[in-house]
């Protein structure tokens, strides 16, 4: 069978449209011979019956194996340059108090970037002394409550920001942390929206400008300067722009060691995953080892100690770990012109959609999709998997193949939701957010349930519950 004329050039019409490819799915994902996919052990349907659809299941041991990989080379790499590194959580990838526990009992600090991310670590048990804090408008609130439980670290993202902080540090008796974030100028190969170091966008200081503003770090007593921060932007795949970054950062960081010392230096995060066959992801332990060296290059270039370096991974740590069920419900052939000609695209209708996952309507992002209840010998069809809002843009997978005989009732998984799908889940149309189970070793355990209309509802001042009088 021909490839569909409609399917973009990056996407290879499978022989197997049943097939998991590896690297996109989780560790834990099977294929059993019954035709029905598991995960960890637990077997799609046994989910769906228990916790309903759509659902974000967590293979834990996937996701806890990928930070200890990550802690373990970061070490290894950066002993071997001599220095060593201190790699946090990006919490706003996916954050819940389990989550939490789970990172720091793997060896990791958590970064959170608001006060409710500071209140979930917080309240998950983790020490405030293993938290970063990040935002470019923190509140006069969030720097206090960070500043007076004792934040490890807190980056500095404006001039105004230096002020705050020290006035938290006075009245709270501390000499606070700090780092401060830099606009290094280096166009990461990424999304627009994902690049984060650009001159024109609402992160750092500009590089020029670094020294007068380390300078006023350290005339405040309260302050204690740690190093400059930078996070050049998410879903990357090479090296080159941490390279650049790094160039670039070393020639502020040698002249401020004139004045005082740079004991750190923050590289931020954005390591890419696979989410499509098409991806090329760079494994966990060369990401490592080519920053080690970079690092090792720069400082002995300007002939200065390796600072410890830190990292900020989020996505390359829940994102391969998280698949999402939906159950379809409408199929829709639609017949498309295609130069001169017409090609059918089927649209499959699932029972979520942009409010638990945003990312394909906000950067276009691509996803993998497949049938996970049953195995089919059907020949594949190009398809494209869309919610049920009233939005033309509610797209989950803007393109894959599915076996054509897909039905309603069908179980539909859609691989590498891990990361940035619930942490940007919304209400939208009146949908409760989905449940978050983890699944390991056979069994699964709920980490956030399933939000009701009446949890909907109880926010509404309008709303009176059955049985009780409007006031």
């Amino acid at each position: 069978m021909s490839a569909n004329p409609l399917a973009p050039a990056w996407l290879a019409q499978p022989a197997d449209p049943n097939a998991i490819v590896p690297g996109v799915w989780s560790a834990g994902v099977r294929r059993e011979e019954s035709g029905e996919l598991s995960i960890a052990g637990v077997p799609v349907g046994e989910l769906a019956a228990q916790y309903g659809t759509p659902l974000y299941v967590i293979d834990e041991a996937d996701a806890r194996g990928r930070a200890r990989r990550i802690r373990e080379s970061f070490d290894r790499e950066f002993a071997a340059v001599g220095s060593s590194a201190r790699v946090y959580y990006a919490g706003k990838a996916f954050l819940t108090t389990e989550v939490a526990r789970w990172m720091i009992a793997d060896g990791l600090n958590v970064d959170v970037c608001s006060g409710g991310e500071l209140a979930v670590a917080l309240a998950a048990g983790v020490d405030a002394s293993r938290l970063g804090l990040h935002g470019n408008n923190k509140s006069l609130s969030e720097i206090d409550r960070a500043v007076e439980v004792g934040v490890g670290a807190i980056v500095l993202d404006s001039l105004i920001e230096i002020e705050r902080v020290a006035d938290a540090a006075t009245r709270h008796g501390r000499v606070q942390a700090v780092r401060l974030r830099i606009n290094s100028g280096v166009h990461a190969s990424t999304h627009e929206y994902l690049a984060t170091a650009r001159e024109d966008q609402k992160f750092g200081i500009a590089l020029a400008d670094a020294e007068a503003t380390v300078a006023a770090i350290r005339s405040h007593e309260s302050l204690r300067f740690l190093g400059l921060h930078s996070h050049i932007g998410s879903q990357i795949f090479e090296s080159d722009g941490f390279a650049e970054a790094a160039r670039r950062l070393f020639d502020v960081h040698a002249r401020l060691l004139e004045a005082g010392p740079v004991p750190e230096l923050n590289l931020g995060g954005g390591f890419g995953i696979a989410y499509t066959s098409a991806d090329v992801a760079l494994p966990l332990d060369e990401i490592a080892g080519r920053l080690a060296r970079i690092v090792a290059a720069a400082a002995a270039e300007h002939g200065v100690p390796v600072p410890v370096v830190a990292v900020e991974p989020g996505r390359a740590i829940m994102g391969p770990a998280g698949s999402t069920l939906y159950e379809v419900g409408t199929i829709k052939p639609v017949e498309v012109g295609n130069d001169g000609g017409t090609a059918i695209r089927t649209y499959v209708s699932i029972d979520g959609g942009m409010s638990d996952n945003i990312r394909p309507a906000l950067y276009g992002a691509d996803y993998t999709a497949r049938i996970a209840s049953r195995r089919s010998d059907a020949e594949p069809a190009l398809v494209r998997v869309v919610g049920k809002h009233c939005e033309s843009g509610d797209i989950v997978v803007r393109d894959d193949y599915l076996p054509a005989d897909v039905v309603p009732g069908d179980l539909l998984a859609v691989a590498a939701t891990g990361a940035y799908c619930w942490s940007l889940a919304s209400n939208y149309n009146y949908l409760g957010r989905p449940p978050v189970v983890a699944v390991l070793d056979g069994r699964a355990r709920l980490l956030v349930r399933r939000e009701t209309e009446d949890d909907l509802l109880r926010r509404d001042t309008g709303y009176t519950s059955p049985g009780q009088e409007r006031s």
